[in-house]
């Protein structure tokens, strides 16, 4: 049997095969576990980038409010509250993160496990070669996503003190002051957006992709 046959029958066996009496879940199972994980990240990255928007836009019109002295409890009020939902979408963003983690680690421990059960030698060599560098990479993203995280908690911390520093102007009638630190979050919130998003790609690749595909 050729090496490229001996390969392809150990990509088969770790991608299909089922080792219920070494693990209490097959990797098939995992898999799915973490493609749904994905899913639901993605599904809440969207919704903290909604709210987000909304939040940037309630703090314009807040602005303009101020500035015709019209009704500014109630959009002090309503402009709080809308970035109180940003901090809750962020956090339930955080816990999705977490989970992600979890399970990607609990991927690729059923991917070594597997591989190591193989009885040849080269395709077991390069498999466990694959899932490390794979890992490695997987790895790089995941820091790069905490990072990416930590800045939609501080974009919600700065949100509200602009709101507290509106409140400021309103007093003295100045706004100049406020539209540069508007306009600094509104620019990064894209670039943060971006970052989420490499995430969700890259965690796609680990069930769209062939590990060797990944390992290189």
């Amino acid at each position: 049997m050729s090496k490229k046959i001996l390969l392809f029958a150990g990509l088969l066996l770790l991608l299909t095969s089922c080792w219920k009496d070494k693990s209490p879940e097959d990797l098939i199972r995992l898999k799915e576990k973490f493609k749904s994980q994905v899913s639901t990240f993605e599904s809440k990255k969207e919704t903290a980038n909604k709210k987000i928007t909304k939040g940037l836009n309630s703090l314009g019109a807040l602005k303009l409010t101020l500035e015709d002295a019209k009704n500014e409890d109630k959009e002090f009020a309503r402009v709080y509250g809308d970035w109180e939902k940003v901090n809750r979408k962020v956090n339930n963003l955080n816990k999705e993160f977490e989970d992600l983690k979890t399970k990607a680690s609990n991927l690729f421990m059923a991917m070594e496990t597997q591989s190591n059960s193989l009885s040849d030698v080269t395709t077991k060599t390069t498999l466990l070669s694959a899932i490390n560098k794979a890992k490695k990479n997987y790895n790089t993203t995941l820091n790069n996503t905490s990072k990416a995280i930590q800045k939609l908690r501080l974009l919600h911390t700065d949100a509200v003190e602009i709101v507290k520093a509106l409140e400021v102007a309103a007093a003295l009638n100045s706004f100049d002051s406020i539209n540069g630190q508007m306009k600094s979050i509104e620019q990064r919130v894209d670039g943060i957006m971006q970052e989420l998003n490499i995430a969700v790609t890259e965690s796609k690749k680990l069930y769209e992709k062939k590990i060797t595909e990944l390992g290189k």
